[in-house]
């Protein structure tokens, strides 16, 4: 099905635009944090020795899942190095990516052990990162804060109703569709092999075989051969032309005849049509959230940063 599909509700709410601040170019990095967040309602107030991992005090929310050397690693550390380690444990199971996660912390922590021992913590070098490193989690801290107070339930039905208003009028949808694909439109003797298979189908189908059984058997649409060619409901915009185009023009129930794509050659059947209407908005508010994360952690990098520069005194030293 998605093969023949075009850009669906969310592209509604995609407006580029241009980033005009050094800092705003590193704010990707706070994407993923913030994400993890749609949806959901966090506790981040944490004890006065939370920068202290020996001497943290027992939070059930945050409980122990291991030791190094009796030093606890707590579910709070692992989400912060899934965070880390981006998509690299994201194909894990469950178990799997404990066991790695844990495992990426004990490593750093008894290298970093190993490193206090030999005093690189008293280096000039070291007290220079863990300062730029200080200030940068900082920053992207008072950033994601500003940023997740923003995007509430509020804000999102607003820009989830401004943008479906009108949408309920559209006519859409529901067919079943058989493909054989052509691997090469200009391949014109593999075009009238595969134009041939479907005037056979179609054949059969005019005869009474059921469509979703053929589906299943014929057709060259992976997802098709999973649920009888079922495409669910779209619009028109949502196909490539010359299949919407003959889509809609049937009545339910009607068999259409051979339909040439870029894909290869296919037969529509027609299953309902209705007036179309967009997702619910508890469908959709993961993906609004995600959305306006993005967008607001921009627009408010850009006028904050801006603030605080205008009121700064930056002087270069050649």
């Amino acid at each position: 099905m998605t093969s023949i599909l075009y850009g669906r509700f969310l592209s509604t709410f995609v407006v580029p635009r241009p980033h005009r601040l050094c800092l705003i170019a590193a704010t990707a990095l706070l994407v993923a944090p913030l994400l993890a967040g749609c949806g959901k309602n966090s506790d981040t107030s944490k004890s006065k020795d939370a920068g202290s991992v020996a001497n943290r005090a027992p939070d059930p929310k945050d409980p122990t899942i291991a030791k190094v050397n009796g030093v606890e690693i707590r579910q709070s550390d692992l989400a912060i190095a899934e965070e880390d380690l981006g998509q690299n444990s994201a194909s894990l199971s469950p178990d799997s990516k404990r066991d790695y996660l844990v495992a990426y912390l004990a490593d750093i922590m008894l290298v970093a052990k190993a490193a206090e021992s030999k005093k690189i913590g008293e280096s000039a070098e070291f007290q220079n990162r863990l300062t730029h490193l200080r200030n940068k989690l900082l920053a992207e801290l008072m950033l994601q804060a500003e940023t997740k107070a923003a995007v509430t339930d509020t804000a999102m039905r607003k820009v989830y109703d401004d943008a479906t208003k009108g949408m309920g009028s559209e006519q859409e949808v529901r067919a079943r569709h058989i493909l054989i694909r052509v691997a090469d439109p200009a391949d014109e003797k593999a075009s009238k092999e595969a134009e041939g298979k479907i005037k056979s189908i179609i054949e059969r189908l005019n005869k009474g075989e059921d469509f979703a059984t053929l589906a299943a058997e014929l057709t060259e649409d992976p997802s098709g051969k999973q649920n009888g060619g079922d495409l669910d409901y779209f619009t028109k915009e949502q196909m490539v032309p010359e299949f919407s185009t003959v889509a809609f023009q049937l009545e339910k129930g009607q068999l259409s005849g051979p339909i040439k794509t870029q894909f290869g050659w296919h037969v529509l059947k027609v299953e309902e049509k209705r007036a179309g209407s967009p997702k619910p908005f508890d469908e959709v508010k993961d993906q609004l959230c995600e959305k306006m994360m993005r967008d607001q952690l921009e627009h408010y990098t850009e006028q904050y940063v801006q603030e605080l520069r205008s009121a700064a005194v930056v002087e270069v030293k050649m």
